[in-house]
């Protein structure tokens, strides 16, 4: 007898209700509708310079941090316009590290439904009252902060600007203003919207004319490389050098994949072609979608597609890949019961054939019943 005797029946259980995540044999083959690399720079090639580093070696307490953390940094704050940043090894460290450093045990936050896991998370540990709000709903958020603000020493509102699962957009006017009004600070999770939205791509806090007490990015979708940051005034990355537990126990970012990141800022925030592509594309998979009466929403370059149940968006799935598409099925836990949906994402730079083969997957998948 063992005591993880259990973990059979678990994934029988799984199984059974078509919600078992199995270990891929390698990257999907076929044309790739589903990744994050919205502006298609993941499959550029490394340039940093010969000599760096490869490894951080120790935590950025110890010896981890280098001139090239330095660099990125500076390039990163510079790019969304906030003061300063830190880099964290990925989004979630990035998430988990900001929401549990900041709020404690007497403080109040706020956080939107439809937030991702490691925000969740992140609250999770921080030990404060969490209260989950409507999704996108500023009403509700004002009704909150008006209840129970004053029985908090302090309180943060947290949101995504774009949802990476619902392509919807926060309203993030409505919530500085309330944060201002109810001495709330604003944390803003940038990850899907940076490089895809705003002027230079700098997100839609910036196309909002909105600066959030903090801001997270993360290098893996748009910008195509690997990490995440969180940026924000000076005494911020400070405080957060000091008590964001998942940088100050973690390896630092290697010197080797920092050294990439002002090169591809530059080359991100220039791309406009490449915007202007993507939101196209995009708007195009998401047409033939709507025209054949299916559930999507949004806007952006995340398609939707609700399905309901997880053995139809499998389903799905697999027909797109009998045509040569790579569409993602996303089932609970990621998204509630019943939305089981494939996820669908624009990336620039398709052939004019390859856009030709999506499009008639599309379409003869989207034609079939579920």
């Amino acid at each position: 007898m063992s005591g993880l005797d259990f973990l059979s029946e678990e994934l029988e259980a799984l199984r059974s209700r078509n919600l078992l995540r199995e270990t891929s044999a390698g990257p999907p083959t076929g044309l790739v509708l589903c990744s994050n690399d919205y502006l298609g720079l993941a499959e550029l090639p490394a340039t940093r310079a010969v000599g760096v580093a490869g490894g951080a070696g120790a935590a950025a307490l110890v010896t981890g941090y280098h001139d090239t953390h330095r660099l990125a940094e500076h390039t990163l704050a510079e790019w969304v316009g906030l003061p300063a940043a830190l880099l964290f090894s990925s989004g979630y460290c990035a998430n988990l590290g900001v929401v549990s450093a900041l709020a404690g045990p007497t403080d109040l936050v706020l956080s939107d439904q439809l937030n991702h896991a490691s925000i969740i998370d992140g609250c999770r540990l921080s030990r404060a009252t969490v209260s989950v709000f409507e999704h996108c709903s500023v009403e509700d958020v004002a009704r909150q902060l008006e209840s129970r603000r004053s029985q908090a020493r302090r309180a943060f509102v947290v949101t995504e600007s774009y949802f990476g699962m619902d392509a919807t957009t926060a309203d993030l006017r409505g919530l500085r203003a309330l944060c201002d009004r109810f001495d709330a600070a604003l944390i803003v999770d940038e990850a899907h919207s940076l490089g895809v939205f705003g002027s230079e791509g700098g997100g839609l806090c910036r196309e909002a004319g909105v600066v959030p007490d903090v801001l997270i990015g993360t290098l893996g979708k748009a910008v195509g490389l690997h990490g995440a940051f969180a940026a924000g005034r000076g005494e911020l990355r400070a405080f957060l050098w000091n008590r964001a537990r998942s940088f100050v126990f973690s390896t630092a970012t290697s010197p080797a994949a920092a050294a990439e990141i002002p090169e591809r800022i530059q080359l991100v925030r220039s791309a406009e072609d490449r915007r202007r592509d993507v939101l196209g594309w995009a708007a195009e998979l998401r047409a033939v979608l709507a025209e054949r009466g299916q559930r999507v929403y949004g806007a952006g370059p995340i398609i939707p597609w609700v399905l309901g149940e997880a053995t139809a968006a499998l389903t799905a799935q697999q027909r797109l890949l009998d045509h040569g598409v790579v569409g993602l099925a996303i089932r609970p836990p990621t998204v509630p019961l019943g939305q089981s949906r494939v996820r669908l994402a624009g990336r620039a730079g398709l052939s004019p054939s390859q856009r030709e083969v999506a499009l008639q997957a599309l379409s003869v998948t989207a034609d079939q019943s579920f």
